[in-house]
């Protein structure tokens, strides 16, 4: 004779097991947004960016990412949009934070977690690939006026996509 785990025996106020509340759950309840994972790839001062080959952002620098698989892991999206979008192996990476503000992605509503790797950029070689049209490191300089990156072209973090400028600020500080 089995016996049954505690969780199966319990019953919920409504006189419910777990296995029958799951039967009558109705998983189209409550909104669920969009996930993506976002990847800083650092080098001492200067971090990968890729330009954006597709909308929305057409042409604007962002952090190489995507969204996630169903049923795959955050971390492995991480790994395998970092592969996809510039060609790099992921090495160890870190929890730079979640991203949830409302309107951070016209898209739609989409929650972002950020990695933080640090490379050796001349140990691995970037390459653009799936949408990014190009990939590339860029020096990254703190200013008054906020982030400046210098490197094929120079631009501000007023001309980076969706809120990767807050992104790379909170990667940086990690240190």
């Amino acid at each position: 004779m089995t016996q049954k785990s505690t969780s199966d025996q319990l019953k919920d106020k409504n006189g419910l097991t777990e296995k029958e509340f799951l039967l009558g759950y109705d998983a189209g309840k409550y909104p669920r947004p969009s996930l993506t994972a976002d990847i800083c790839v650092i080098d001492q001062d200067a971090i990968l960016l890729v330009k954006r080959g597709g909308h929305p952002f057409l042409g604007k620098w962002a952090l190489p990412g995507g969204f996630a698989n169903k049923n795959e892991a955050i971390e492995d999206t991480a790994i395998r949009e970092l592969k996809e979008e510039t060609s790099l192996d992921a090495r160890t990476m870190r929890l730079v934070g979640i991203y949830s503000k409302p309107g951070r992605d016209p898209r739609g509503w989409v929650v972002s977690a950020a990695y933080r790797m640090d490379v050796d950029r001349n140990s691995q070689r970037e390459n653009a690939g799936d949408d990014a049209d190009d990939a590339s490191f860029f020096k990254v300089s703190f200013t008054e006026q906020g982030l400046h990156f210098e490197g094929k072209v120079c631009f501000d973090e007023n001309d980076l996509a969706f809120d990767h400028a807050q992104i790379i600020k909170d990667a940086f500080s990690l240190k």
